[in-house]
């Protein structure tokens, strides 16, 4: 699991470690789990700007199952993204 080293990624390319040395000193070898952190799209700060309880409804997003990707992509076409 790589979700909680996010945090602490951010925080050594903050310190000027180059993305190879970060993921390097977060023990992150494996050519996958450098893909996870390296093309990561961190979104959260822009959907907290947005009422949950606003006009825009999500009754779409529950009607049918979505994978987290097609959700992922769903959402940011809701929200002018794509």
């Amino acid at each position: 699991m790589i979700g909680n080293k996010w945090d602490s990624y951010l925080d050594l390319l903050q310190a000027d470690y180059t993305e190879g040395d970060a993921l390097d000193a977060l023990g992150l070898v494996r050519y996958c789990c450098r893909r996870m952190l390296m093309t990561h799209v961190d979104l959260i700060e822009k959907l907290l700007n947005y009422n949950s309880m606003s006009s825009l409804s999500f009754s779409c997003c529950l009607s049918s199952p979505m994978s987290l990707l097609e959700l992922t992509l769903h959402l940011c076409h809701c929200f002018g993204e794509v």
